[in-house]
């Protein structure tokens, strides 16, 4: 296994708490219905979704092309029974990883009080 490339993304918690204050349509927006019902069952903690939506930005950049001819629910995060987030595509850019030949997309999400950050390592066959 190659790496294609890697991608990093930090944001301002408060953003996305104030996104979600002010547009009720922000979550269904960007997020899947598995990421929402994820999210609800965390008490909708807004480090939670700053995270999910860090990473989906720091996805882009592994792939390299950023948030292009896909959108923010064709990437999905959900978390294995330990807490491992598992990055799940769909549409659009399951086709992009198929013509880059990317066969699996890691990432870590951390927060702390002000600040989410993700990483993306976006994997392809040798």
């Amino acid at each position: 296994m190659n790496i294609l490339d890697i991608g990093v993304d930090i944001i301002e918690i408060n953003r996305i708490k104030e996104a979600i204050e002010t547009n009720p349509r922000f979550l269904d927006k960007m997020f899947t219905e598995n990421e929402i019902a994820y999210f609800n069952k965390r008490g909708l903690k807004h480090e939670t979704i700053a995270g999910n939506f860090a990473a989906k930005e720091a996805i882009s950049k592994s792939i390299g092309t950023g948030i292009r001819n896909f959108n923010f629910k064709d990437i999905e995060i959900l978390r294995n029974e330990i807490g491992k987030p598992i990055v799940k595509t769909y549409n659009n850019l399951t086709q992009i990883c198929i013509d880059y030949n990317v066969i699996d997309i890691k990432v870590s999400i951390s927060h702390c009080k002000e600040y989410a950050v993700a990483n993306a390592i976006a994997i392809v066959k040798e």
